[in-house]
């Protein structure tokens, strides 16, 4: 699959040459040290313990120099339900907080295979209800709250957005979904395709069954676990979907992007011819660079702000 990315793309991922996940690999993998961004000045980071009990924490992250009450964005890291932390190194993320501006809200969700479903999107359900709860602390607009992920946090945005729908007690403004993982059943044309970048079928594989443990491979899954098993999207907040053309997910996007659409819900989709998954590798390319501007297009009207670039 590496002939079908993007010449100036390939030229990154190629030479990476990462292997699938596995259980013998998760623990040195996790403990390799993560790629670092320098983060951009002018922003105010606090850290937050949401629930003492459980450990479970949080970041937010706003212009220093902004006053008064500010739009919110959830921010889910990715990482395949398996990996990652809620500390945010993604540039374009911290660069929207500048330029919108906006706060950032991070949820340190536990990973799987030590805490599978619904584990993980308890914790961001937990984290959402506590964010409204302190939202005059953080100066943060309840009346404009909105979540983002990429990969498996874009897996949980979508799930997360269905369970609030579902408990009718909290609220989104919109969901932003980066390349979501969204569909267990690992059935598309896109999710089998051999020799993907970054994220192959078996790492995919490996993801699913860590998360969903017991429940993998069962006609017993919920909506709440894999979103893409949700027949009834009605009264959805407005979503934004991307994946790359080389991406695994491609399909499963897709198809959910189509279900919301014909759900009524305002749906707009963004499918790149050539990249890969985890784009943000090739940080400064042709295609990373318009993946940005079309998301903080779409971000800036949802947030009704202006932004600064």
């Amino acid at each position: 699959m590496l002939d079908a990315l993007d010449p100036e793309v390939r030229h990154v991922v190629e030479p990476l040459n990462l292997p699938s996940f596995s259980a013998e690999g998760l623990l040195q993998i996790r403990s390799a040290p993560p790629i670092e961004f320098p983060e951009p000045e002018g922003i105010e980071r606090r850290d937050h313990v949401i629930d003492e009990l459980s450990g479970l924490r949080a970041q937010s992250y706003r212009p220093r120099d902004v006053t008064g009450e500010l739009p919110c964005v959830i921010y889910l890291h990715g990482g395949g339900y398996i990996l990652g932390s809620h500390v945010i190194t993604a540039p374009e993320a911290l660069s929207q907080i500048l330029t919108f501006p906006c706060v950032y809200f991070s949820i340190d969700y536990r990973l799987a295979p030590e805490t599978p479903y619904p584990g993980p999107l308890e914790d961001c359900y937990e984290g959402l209800r506590w964010l409204v709860n302190h939202a005059d602390d953080l100066g943060v607009d309840r009346a404009a709250i909105g979540v983002r992920g990429a990969s498996a946090g874009a897996g949980l945005a979508a799930c997360l957005s269905l369970l609030v729908r579902e408990r009718a007690e909290l609220s989104l403004s919109f969901q932003v979904l980066e390349c979501p993982m969204l569909d267990d059943t690992q059935t598309t044309r896109s999710s089998q395709l051999e020799g993907l970048p970054i994220w192959s079928k078996e790492s995919n594989e490996f993801g699913w069954r860590s998360y969903l443990g017991s429940l993998y491979g069962s006609d017993s899954i919920p909506v709440t676990a894999a979103a893409a098993r949700a027949t009834d999207l009605r009264d959805l907040p407005p979503t934004y979907l991307c994946v790359g053309g080389v991406d695994g997910f491609r399909d499963e996007v897709i198809e959910y992007a189509l279900k919301l659409s014909d759900a009524g819900v305002p749906t707009d989709l963004r499918v790149y011819a050539g990249a890969p998954h985890g784009l943000h590798l090739a940080a400064g390319s042709r295609l990373a660079v318009q993946w940005t501007r079309d998301l903080d297009e779409w971000l800036a009207h949802q947030l009704k702000v202006d932004a600064r670039r």
